[in-house]
């Protein structure tokens, strides 16, 4: 959500995810764990989307629920949109590594039999293996790294290697999961900027970090994540002052920031089976009162969007797409039966 009406990249409306599984060990009954709720966040053209929030919020989730990477007995329900047309499992499989360049958290996305120069480069000719030396050597990746298979490289230098992978083609939108780990400043900050220009292209970064501060200074717009869902969206200026900031969750984020202040916040983020009613952040927020623990409406303040009910703004319908269909599909049933099924409706 923002001021501007440029084209969306990328559209997420009301995207939930839960996982089935049994309810306990002993127990044949399943149960559906919800760890995404009513999530919405969008990336229009020439910008970069910063997804920040603390670890266990659904940052990641979220990028793997976009390409259709979650295990079999996730269930989703939303609607994805890439460049207007929904996202259906045979769409993600087409458009994933091509239109949508992702740069995962996790270094076993590499072949571990294949050596990185050949990954990265993905096809043969001259141009591309230019290009891909050209990339390696802006990341400190000398020529011997070429020859190396994944095993034989650092934390720092894999994941140096999967966004060199992801600069190297040509996509729409890369998705970015915790790219700087491992990273001195100095290249944490090249990669941010190569994002900002790569976006300055009329292209979308969807950079999920928890470096608000590095997320900052390269940043359009911050999503901040809490318990599975959105509860802020913001324009980048906003965070310059706590007084433009809306939720009290993005305030207390801003306050741990270390210019302003480095002021903890007591208590810890609820786990799933311990979700309150009504706003997640409930038990942990100085202005809770009994309305909290109703539903809390998404709410349109100037740029930005809100989950609160102490905020005042007016109430934000999420548009339906009408056309082919939603994105509704559900991953798995059970353990036993693997069943991977696309939903095509539920609209409203």
């Amino acid at each position: 959500m923002s001021c501007d009406h440029k084209h969306h990249i990328l559209q997420i409306n009301n995207l939930s995810v839960s996982f089935r599984q049994y309810e306990n060990g002993r127990s044949h009954r399943q149960i559906d764990l919800p760890v995404i709720s009513r999530l919405s966040v969008s990336v229009h053209e020439g910008e970069i989307v910063a997804v920040v929030g603390s670890s266990g919020s659904g940052k990641s989730l979220l990028a793997h629920a976009i390409l259709d990477l979650l295990p079999y007995n996730a269930v989703c329900s939303g609607e994805i949109y890439f460049n207007g047309e929904p996202l259906d499992k045979d769409r993600i499989a087409r458009l994933r590594g091509k239109n949508i360049a992702f740069v995962p958290q996790s270094t076993t996305y590499l072949d571990p039999l294949m050596k990185v120069g050949r990954q990265v480069r993905g096809g043969r000719g001259e141009g591309r293996a230019k290009k891909q030396r050209e990339l390696f050597r802006r990341y400190g990746l000398g020529p011997e790294t070429d020859g190396k298979y994944p095993f034989e490289c650092s934390g720092g230098m894999t994941r140096r290697v999967l966004l060199t992978s992801a600069l190297m083609g040509d996509p729409d939108l890369i998705i970015a999961d915790e790219p700087t780990p491992g990273m001195d400043l100095e290249l944490a900050k090249q990669s941010m900027a190569d994002f900002r220009e790569f976006a300055d292209t009329g292209k979308g970064v969807l950079l999920i970090t928890h470096d608000i501060e590095l997320a900052l200074e390269v940043a359009d717009r911050i999503a901040v994540f809490y318990a599975g869902t959105t509860v802020e969206e913001a324009p980048v200026e906003d965070f310059r002052s706590e007084e433009t900031l809306r939720h009290p969750y993005t305030r207390a984020l801003w306050r741990a920031m270390p210019q302003n202040g480095f002021i903890p916040l007591e208590g810890t983020q609820p786990y799933v089976k311990d979700m309150p009613a009504g706003c997640p952040f409930g038990p942990r927020c100085q202005w809770y009162s009994r309305e909290c623990a109703g539903e809390i409406p998404l709410k349109r303040v100037g740029c930005g969007t809100v989950r609160c009910v102490k905020c005042q703004g007016e109430e934000v319908h999420i548009h339906h797409h009408h056309g082919d269909g939603n994105y509704h599909h559900t991953h798995g049933r059970s353990p036993e039966e693997h069943v991977h099924e696309i939903r095509m409706g539920d609209r409203t």
